[in-house]
Parts: C-alpha cells; structure tokens; sequence
C-alpha cells in the first residue's frame, strides 16, 4: 500500500470540508422532515427516526462547535 503524506494545513482543510459536508447534509435532513413530517395523517411525508430528530441536531451543534474550534484556532 502507497503512503500518503499531507501537511497540517491540507489536512485541516479536507477535515474542515468533510464536516461543513456533513453537517449540511444533517440540516437538509432536518429542513426536509420539518417541512413535511411523515405521520399516520401524513403518511406520504419525510421520514425520520425520532432518535435521529434528536442525534442530527445534537451532531449539527457539535460540528459548528468543531468548526468554530479551527477557525479560532488560526
């Protein structure tokens, strides 16, 4: 297997990217489910695990928590 090598600024960069990625992806999770809820009135809705409700916006506040944590940083 071929080793690869990366400074700290790259890498901070692809670590950064990754998470604002991920958190946009939680967020329209949550826009989509809050906009139209899937339920026994409306089943045709957007589905989502009530404990993924509480995890994706748990996750959302820890990435930005993250996030601000490298932007102060430099």
């Amino acid at each position: 297997m071929k080793k690869i090598e990366l400074d700290g600024e790259t890498a901070d960069r692809i670590t950064v990217s990754c998470l604002k990625e991920h958190r946009d992806f939680l967020k329209k999770e949550l826009k989509e489910w809050k906009k139209n809820p899937k339920t026994d009135s409306n089943p045709q809705g957007y589905w989502l695990h009530p404990e993924d409700v509480a995890e994706y916006t748990l996750l959302i506040e820890a990435i930005n928590l993250l996030l601000n944590q490298y932007f102060e940083a430099k």
